[in-house]
């Protein structure tokens, strides 16, 4: 945490220091406020401070009032001032704490391997990186605020109390100890009603996010309206929580307004009857001090309540912020930084499980291996695994047991930056980003000539529509690529993997929305253009593998065959009954068009 306020360390002191200044400061105006009262209005002798005046100042009155309330309102313009400065350095610290705690946190998280993000959901995460640094950095502003001020504020104008009345100021040490109980109780119960509160705030923004990215089935389905009641119910839960938790909030403004008036009436009870029988030669200046200080003994342990309640819902803030430092990332750096020398990947004895359950495997004992420039097929029903094995290979996942190898080498001796490199993944529903065409392109190299982009685009067959467009590499892309069609973002997406110049190119299910000439295309122009790059390509369509050099067919996890589509039409009846089943459906299709 105090990693984010390393570069703010200068700015931190002098937000402490102004805000002492300001203490001090306005710690001296009650006691101006009497001398004026007793030295000024009831010229009494032995005023406050009497020695500080001369004979001269203090005889002629309405002088002594000017120059005594001159001096009070300079020492209040000087505690604004320093106020101001000590509000201002605060807010550049905690301002500048919550940019480094979200850098933190989004470095982390990017960090996280797939199975450390499957244990937190979208919404959270987003939660966790907006609405909970937001509330730290409140609390941090109010730490700097309040910590610097509120307690030396106690501390003088109880001491300052007690310099005037030792037996008046008693009545503070009683209060004081009785509100700081009241507070901690309530700040005891206020935590678990925060962190609800923060749940109810990832359920609210989880519906939000779903809403918008699946705006369109939602009107295809014609489900605003339960869309609708479903989202009143997530913000009436979230209404309630929050309501449970402002509660506790406004039950401590009358409880320090209670003890406040208490004090206040008391001293004036007690002093009042002192002055008027002068019992123990107390002032009428004394008195008001005393009430004044009084109102600032309170009011710091307001400032202090406030904190503290802000404390509460800070801690329950950075718990869950903590929750995503001290995640353990699954997969970490190997030792070596080597580029991968070739696209050969070998699994040896591969078994792999999302629950890290051996008897709930998801790939079961896989032993394969390709050579590099080989283009290899991998067909399976949904679920059979074709997505789990190829996110292997660049380590998206580590196997629970087994080998996976990339250019003879076990890809946990790689670091992510050198395996990840040497690796293009191409998915179905891949994520196009806000900027123009070329600046998605670039993100496969971002050194990229324009020669390479065409060329790259000219293989994916992208550069038909991209001509076609006013702006042509230069054409913005709309929010998640609203202005292109589904066809036309697996293009791009595969150019963009092409530029990257990868030693394997894996494409999952990546050309579905292409129709099958274009398919045809794409393939011819890889296995030219990229002939020494092992291309795996996961299809539901067979037609997209027919002439891939082998096809691996997977079965409920487990390898059920590998070779060509001559030797699997011979010798693997799921292979053979996929291609049938598919070639009838087209032929049906064929003929009723």
């Amino acid at each position: 945490m105090w990693k984010c306020l390393q570069n703010y360390r200068g700015w931190t002191a002098a937000a402490a220091l102004f805000g002492w200044l300001e203490v001090a400061l306005e710690v001296l105006i009650p006691m101006l406020m009497s001398v004026i009262v007793d030295g000024g209005l009831y010229r009494e002798e032995n005023f406050m401070l009497r020695s500080l005046f001369p004979n001269a100042l203090v005889a002629d009155r309405d002088r002594f009032v000017l120059t005594v309330g001159g001096i009070m309102v300079g020492v209040a313009c000087l505690s604004m001032a320093c106020g101001l400065l000590s509000a201002r350095c605060s807010a550049i610290c905690s301002q500048g704490f919550a940019k480094n705690l979200r850098s933190l946190l989004l470095g982390k998280i990017q960090d996280f391997s797939f199975a450390n993000t499957d244990r937190f959901s979208t919404s959270s995460l987003i939660t966790r990186a907006t609405t909970d640094v937001t509330a730290v950095r409140t609390t941090m502003y109010q730490l700097l605020r309040t910590m610097t001020r509120a307690p030396i504020m106690l501390v003088l104008a109880t001491v300052m109390a007690f310099t005037v009345s030792a037996h008046l100021a008693v009545i503070f040490l009683i209060a004081i100890p009785v509100l700081l109980t009241v507070l901690l109780i309530l700040m005891r119960i206020g935590k678990p009603r925060f962190r609800k509160m923060l749940v109810k705030t990832d359920a609210m923004n989880r519906a939000v996010q779903e809403n918008l990215v699946s705006s369109r089935v939602v009107k295809a389905y014609v489900r605003g309206g339960y869309e609708t009641d479903r989202f009143d119910a997530t913000t009436e839960d979230l209404r309630q929580a929050q309501l449970s938790s402002a509660r506790l909030f406004t039950l401590t403004g009358p409880i320090q307004m209670t003890i406040m008036w208490t004090c206040t009436i008391l001293l004036l009870l007690i002093g009042g009857r002192e002055i008027i029988f002068s019992t123990t030669g107390l002032l009428t200046g004394e008195l008001v001090s005393l009430v004044s200080y009084s109102t600032q003994a309170v009011s710091s342990l307001t400032m202090i309540s406030w904190l503290i309640m802000s404390l509460s819902r800070g801690q329950a803030s950075m718990h869950r912020i903590n929750e995503v430092f001290d995640e353990q990332v699954d997969i970490a750096d190997g030792p070596s930084d080597a580029a991968v020398a070739d696209g050969s990947v070998d699994f040896e004895d591969v078994c792999f499980s999302y629950t890290k359950n051996p008897d709930k495997l998801n790939l079961r004992h896989i032993n394969l291996h390709i050579k590099s420039g080989e283009t290899i097929g991998v067909i399976g029903g949904t679920g059979e695994g074709k997505s789990t094995l190829v996110n292997l290979i660049p380590r998206f996942y580590d196997t629970l047991s087994g080998t996976v190898k990339v250019g003879g080498r076990d890809v946990r001796e790689y670091t992510l930056e050198a395996l990840r490199s040497g690796v293009s993944m191409v998915l179905q529903n891949g994520t196009l980003f806000s900027g123009t065409i070329r600046d998605n392109l670039r993100w496969g190299d971002p050194n990229a000539d324009d020669d390479e982009l065409r060329r790259a685009c000219a293989i994916a067959c992208a550069d038909e529509f991209i001509d076609r467009f006013p702006d042509g590499y230069d054409t913005v892309l709309e929010q998640n690529a609203a202005n292109l069609s589904g066809g036309q973002k697996q293009r791009l997406r595969i150019a963009r993997a092409i530029v990257k110049k990868p030693k394997i190119l894996i494409l999952d299910d990546s050309t579905s929305a292409v129709d099958m000439a274009t398919d045809e295309h794409i393939r011819r122009g890889m296995k030219t253009a990229l002939p020494g790059t092992t291309k795996i390509v996961i299809a539901q369509r067979i037609a997209s593998i027919l002439a891939c050099d082998r096809i691996v067919v997977l079965d409920e996890g487990s390898l059920s065959d590998v070779g060509t589509h001559e030797e699997l039409m011979q010798r693997s009846r799921i292979y053979r009954d996929v291609y049938d089943s598919q070639m009838r459906q087209e032929a049906n299709e064929y003929a009723e068009s």
